[in-house]
């Protein structure tokens, strides 16, 4: 399923639910992404340094769940969500086009990556590690959202 909100919408995120039906499989899928991240090991800090360190104890284990997001999505992509011209929701699906690699790009993915391998925590994880109580990775929330504020601001200029 793909899910795709009103990009102008004056909401979180740009989603706006409409109704008990959406809002289910908004959380439905929320749950399995965030059962995957912890079941996987992609919400244990320790668990990405050690895949992230290719040239120390390298622990290639993440690779399968990589390549199992992949095996999935993948065929759900081609089968469910290319031929279609409209979410589940009914909202325009609307695909980025633009193959720029600018400044802005290679410099995000850099303070992104800098950051990742720093810590061993990236958002998708980080947030469905909110309810273990790991310290760290609440002041991590807490800095990314400080850091994805600034950065808006930032631009704004």
């Amino acid at each position: 399923m793909y899910f795709y909100g009103d990009s102008h919408a004056n909401s979180f995120g740009g989603v706006v639910m409409k109704n008990a039906k959406q809002i289910a499989i908004v959380m439905f899928s929320g749950v399995l992404f965030g059962m995957g991240m912890v079941i996987s090991g992609m919400a244990d800090p320790e668990k990405v340094i050690g895949f992230l360190d290719i040239t120390g104890a390298w622990d290639p284990s993440l690779a399968f769940v990589m390549g199992g997001a992949l095996a999935v999505f993948i065929p759900a992509y081609l089968l469910l969500i290319k031929p279609r011209s409209k979410s589940v929701f009914g909202d325009e699906i609307i695909c980025p086009t633009s193959k720029v690699i600018d400044k802005r790009l290679v410099g995000g993915a850099a303070l992104f990556g800098i950051g990742w391998g720093l810590l061993g925590v990236c958002p998708g994880p980080a947030v469905a590690s909110i309810l273990t109580g790991n310290v760290q990775v609440l002041i991590f929330i807490a800095a990314m959202l400080v850091g994805s504020f600034t950065a808006k601001k930032v631009l704004q200029r």
